[in-house]
């Protein structure tokens, strides 16, 4: 099972974006703003990142997928459009198919602005080694630090690059999928 990982993040200070409509059955239907597409190994919908920066961790996110075959894909979004961010990331996650299929290997940080949320979202096979405890430092020392002072680009930078030391230092240790 996916573990998950939601931590609020302080003094997150953009609009909300997106929006959920009811179904006939009454169920939250997300709009198609509310579900991106996966358009590369970093997607910027919430504009947190400049081109420079963006291009900085695509380099470093591929690194790790040629040397691992990890994962980790970061995506911002405007808004969770009503959804928490445990359902949002979970979808986002399952619906992208992030790692491999075999492995279970991947790994989403997400960045919800307007609801100042962050999550961890981490594929089965990467559970021992990036546990609970583990992705909440990451997010406490690294994330969280550089969000309160405004400074998007160095939080997401911190957290991948921590994410990407724990995956590189245990890069022999197993990757198990689901059984």
């Amino acid at each position: 099972m996916r573990r998950l990982f939601a931590f609020a993040a302080a003094a997150l200070l953009l609009a909300a974006g997106g929006h959920a409509v009811a179904d006939a059955a009454g169920a939250a239907v997300q709009s198609d703003a509310a579900r991106p597409a996966l358009t590369g190994r970093v997607v910027d919908l919430a504009d947190l990142l400049s081109p420079g920066e963006e291009a900085y961790l695509v380099e470093r996110l591929a690194a790790l997928e040629a040397r691992t075959t990890d994962q980790l894909v970061i995506a911002t979004v405007p808004s969770l459009g009503g959804r928490s961010i445990d359902d949002y990331s979970l979808a986002l996650f399952n619906r992208w198919g992030l790692g491999q299929a075999d492995k279970d290997n991947g790994v989403l940080l997400l960045v919800a602005p307007a609801e100042r949320q962050v999550r961890i979202q981490v594929g089965h096979g990467l559970e021992r080694i990036l546990t609970d405890a583990r992705a909440r430092a990451i997010v406490d020392s690294e994330i969280l630090p550089q969000f309160q002072q405004s400074r998007w680009y160095e939080g997401i930078r911190g957290g991948a690059r921590a994410i990407i030391g724990l995956l590189v230092q245990n890069e022999r240790e197993p990757r198990r999928g689901r059984p």
